[in-house]
Formats: structure tokens, C-alpha cells, sequence
């Protein structure tokens, strides 16, 4: 299924995963290559970064990154293990939550809201798991559809609710300060699994709650 509203994509099952759920991996962020590739970017550029106002930004810069892509190493388990007992089997939603995340292909941002809708089959999680959730996969490096889809495999594998459907909005940096330079288009993706993908009603049930237009 697709709609479309500027840029707009709907995933269902088909839509791209790329390796499944992501889990915790080992390892860190080795922050002396980060530098010295700060360095060598510096200087690719005709800058000197030995002068005053960059001698410490190889080192800010690998700071930065260990905190925006913290989520590398870091599983949606976490935040989504901690459930309650309902006996609710109506939508529960979560809506604008903020995120910032780094496009894979420019290493630019894209921001935007994420919209969260789910059917509980007996458990729901605290309403912050579901930002945390969002916050993890959003700090990586990232692609819009991927990370619309990794947030609904890591509800339905760790809630298994009836069904859920998540939503982003996003505004990316690579079409407004380069390329096609579009400031204000945004980019809409949404993942639809078990209830929502089977049934119209609900969908459009997501929409109005939302409120998209």
C-alpha cells in the first residue's frame, strides 16, 4: 500500500527491515579514528585544522557522536520488557513524539515527529518506552523507511499486541540545504503490522487520531 502527500511511503510486511530486529552489539565507538577522519575532512575541504577555531573540533566531534548514535549499542528490550497488565483491547497512541536522526546516505539530519498506535493483547508499556524506543533506533545512522519499520518489529516482538501501525514525519536536511533545496517537504512513512496491515477501518481509525493531512 502507498500514499502519497509530498513524499510518502506505507510499509507493510514487505517493507524493508534490513537484518530484522536490531539487537545490542558488542563494542564502542573508536573515538581516536573518528578524529583523525575529522582531521582528514577538514583538510579535503582546504582547511587547516591545526588554526585556532578547529584545533578542537576533531575531538567535540567525536564527543557528538558517541551521544547521536548511542543507539547503535543499545536494543529496544530494554524499555519494551517492562509491561503492566490491561484488560483495555482498544488503541492506545502515542503521538508527536520529537526525534533527531542522521541520514546513511549524506550523514546529514532528519527530524520530525513519530506517531505510535498499538491494540494491547493483554500487557501495554509505560508511555516513555515507547520515546525510548523511538530514541534508539533514531540515534544511528539512519534510513527513514528502515527505522519506521524497526520501531513496529520492536513493539510486536516485545508487546505482541493485537496489531500496531507507526507513523514518521520527517524533514530532511539533504533536500533543504543541498539538492533540490525544499525547505518545509517532508517525508511521511508508516509500517502496518498484524491488525492494522489486515484492516482498513483501523488505519484510517490511526489517521483521524492523528490527525494527518
Amino acid at each position: 500500500m502507498a500514499y502519497e502527500q509530498g513524499n510518502v511511503t506505507m510499509e507493510g510486511k514487505e517493507g524493508p527491515v534490513m537484518g530484522g530486529l536490531e539487537k545490542s552489539k558488542a563494542g564502542a565507538m573508536d573515538e581516536q579514528k573518528i578524529q583523525e577522519g575529522v582531521r582528514l575532512l577538514l583538510e579535503g575541504i582546504g582547511e587547516d585544522p591545526a588554526r585556532e577555531g578547529l584545533r578542537e573540533t576533531p575531538a567535540r566531534v567525536a564527543r557528538m557522536y558517541s551521544e547521536i548514535y548511542g543507539g547503535m549499542w543499545r536494543s529496544a528490550a530494554g524499555p519494551l520488557s517492562k509491561t503492566f497488565h490491561t484488560e483495555n483491547t482498544d488503541i492506545v497512541l502515542e503521538k508527536d513524539i520529537t526525534f533527531y536522526s542522521t541520514c546513511e546516505h549524506h550523514l546529514l539530519p532528519f527530524y520530525g515527529k513519530a506517531h505510535i498506535a498499538y491494540i494491547p493483547d493483554g500487557k501495554v508499556a509505560g508511555l516513555s518506552k515507547l520515546a525510548r524506543t523511538v530514541d534508539i533506533f533514531a540515534r544511528r545512522l539512519q534510513l527513514q523507511e528502515r527505522m519506521t519499520v524497526q520501531v513496529a518489529d520492536a513493539v510486536m516482538e516485545y508487546l505482541k499486541p493485537k496489531g500496531v501501525m507507526v507513523m514518521l514525519e520527517a524533514e530532511h536536511m539533504c533536500m533543504t540545504m543541498r539538492g533540490v533545496k525544499q525547505p518545509g517537504s517532508r517525508t511521511a512513512t508508516i509500517a502496518a503490522k498484524g491488525a492494522f496491515e489486515r484492516e482498513k477501518a483501523l488505519q484510517e481509525r490511526f489517521f483521524q487520531m492523528v490527525k494527518w493531512n
